[in-house]
C-alpha cells in the first residue's frame, strides 16, 4: 500500500489552515491553532489513532474560536479523504469503548463515502479549559461532510465535562485507527459489495 499522507490547506477571510497527516504514523503531533484544549484533544487523536498530525491555523479568534474549531474539522476531513485514497484493502469500520474514571464513550465509524453525524453527549457544563463546548458538534460536523464517514457518538455516562471531552476524542481516534488498519485478507478489495466507497 502507498504511503497514505496528505497535506491540504484552506484560507478563507475568517481562517488560514494548512494540516498534515500520516495515517500510518506513530502519533506525532505539533498544533499551532491558538485554541489550547483543542489542541488537547486533537492530541488524543494522533496519540491514540497513531496519526502523524501537524495543524496550523490563523483565525479569527477576537470573535469567537466558532469558525478556527468548524474549519479545522473541514480541513482535517480534506486531508484524510485525500490521505486514505481508493479504500481498498482497509477495514472500513472502528469502534472503540474508551473510560476516564466516571466517563465513557463510545464512538463508531464507518468509512462510507455518505456524510452523518449522531452525536449524543450531554456536557455537564457549557465550557471547559475557556472553550465552548456547542463547538465539538461544529468540529465534527465539518470532519463528517469532508472526510464523508458516517459517524456515531455516545458518552455513555460523566459528571466531569473535561473526562466526557478527552474520552470521546479517545475513542474517536481509536475508532479511526480501527477503521483505517489494513486487512491483509482484503488486499487490493473494496470493502463494500457496491465495488466503491
Amino acid at each position: 500500500m502507498s504511503a497514505r499522507q496528505a497535506t491540504v490547506e484552506r484560507n478563507t477571510l475568517e481562517t488560514q489552515i494548512k494540516i498534515s497527516v500520516d495515517l500510518d504514523g506513530t502519533g506525532k503531533a505539533s498544533f499551532d491553532t491558538g485554541v489550547p484544549f483543542l489542541d488537547h484533544m486533537m492530541d488524543q487523536i494522533a496519540r491514540h489513532g497513531l496519526i502523524d498530525m501537524d495543524i496550523v491555523a490563523k483565525g479569527d479568534l477576537h470573535i469567537d474560536a466558532h469558525h478556527t474549531v468548524e474549519d479545522i474539522g473541514i480541513t482535517l476531513g480534506q486531508a484524510f479523504a485525500k490521505a486514505i485514497g481508493d479504500k481498498k484493502g482497509i477495514t472500513r469500520y472502528g469502534h472503540a469503548y474508551v473510560p476516564l474514571d466516571e466517563a465513557l464513550s463510545r464512538v463508531v465509524i464507518d468509512f462510507s463515502g455518505r456524510p452523518g453525524l449522531e452525536m449524543h453527549v450531554d456536557f455537564t457544563r457549557g465550557s471547559v479549559g475557556g472553550f465552548d463546548v456547542d463547538l465539538f458538534s461544529e468540529f465534527f460536523h465539518g470532519f463528517v461532510n469532508h472526510a464523508q464517514v458516517t459517524l456515531h457518538i455516545d458518552n455513555l455516562r460523566g459528571k466531569n465535562t473535561h473526562h466526557q471531552a478527552e474520552t470521546v476524542f479517545k475513542a474517536f481516534g481509536r475508532a479511526l485507527r480501527m477503521a483505517l488498519s489494513v486487512d491483509e485478507r482484503m488486499a487490493g478489495m473494496m470493502p463494500s459489495t457496491k465495488g466503491c466507497l
